[in-house]
């Protein structure tokens, strides 16, 4: 799972001021990676874990703009734009709410959370889901029964075929 505290030079800062920016970066990460920030640059890396003033405003902004530049049919350079709105402070005010409810910027677990419950009724989705997670071991679902599945084979099987794997375990 992507967080700050997988990055290098981490280590190298303060574990509680990482863990309230890990916060924040949270409800952005899936959006700017949609929208083409490569957090595995390390300049991009680097300008995460200094900044300090406008940490949240810099990730709003970039958002922002990405939708502005896309409604005007114009280019958008992703992390050259990201490292402006860090360095140059880039304040959130063009910013609104909504903008987080682009289904490609959700975090690929919940959509497939969500769905399950659409496909198969919750009650079912909560007796044979414990968990659906993306970590260092890769995209899976764990049954209640402790066994788990990676998303890939999940896809490729469909609803119906997993359903019926799950309840037979």
């Amino acid at each position: 799972m992507l967080c700050l505290k997988s990055f290098p030079s981490a280590d190298l800062f303060d574990s509680s001021e990482l863990e309230m920016k890990e916060e924040i970066f949270s409800k952005y990460k899936y959006a700017l990676g949609y929208i083409g920030v490569d957090f595995e640059r390390e300049d991009v890396q680097e300008a995460l874990l200094d900044c300090i003033d406008g940490f949240e405003d810099a990730m709003r902004a970039t958002i922002a703009y990405w939708y502005w530049l896309t409604e005007n049919s114009q280019p958008f350079y992703a992390n050259a734009c990201f490292l402006q709105a860090i360095g140059q402070r880039w304040d959130s005010r063009y910013w609104k709410d909504e903008y987080l409810d682009n289904p490609n910027f959700k975090n690929p677990s919940l959509v497939w959370w969500e769905e399950a419950g659409r496909v198969w009724g919750y009650d079912l989705r909560n007796q044979i889901i414990a968990d659906v997670n993306i970590d260092e071991q890769g995209e899976y679902i764990l049954f209640h029964t402790g066994k788990r599945i990676s998303f890939s084979v999940a896809r490729r099987w469909g609803w119906e075929r997993l359903r019926e794997y799950a309840l037979t375990m």
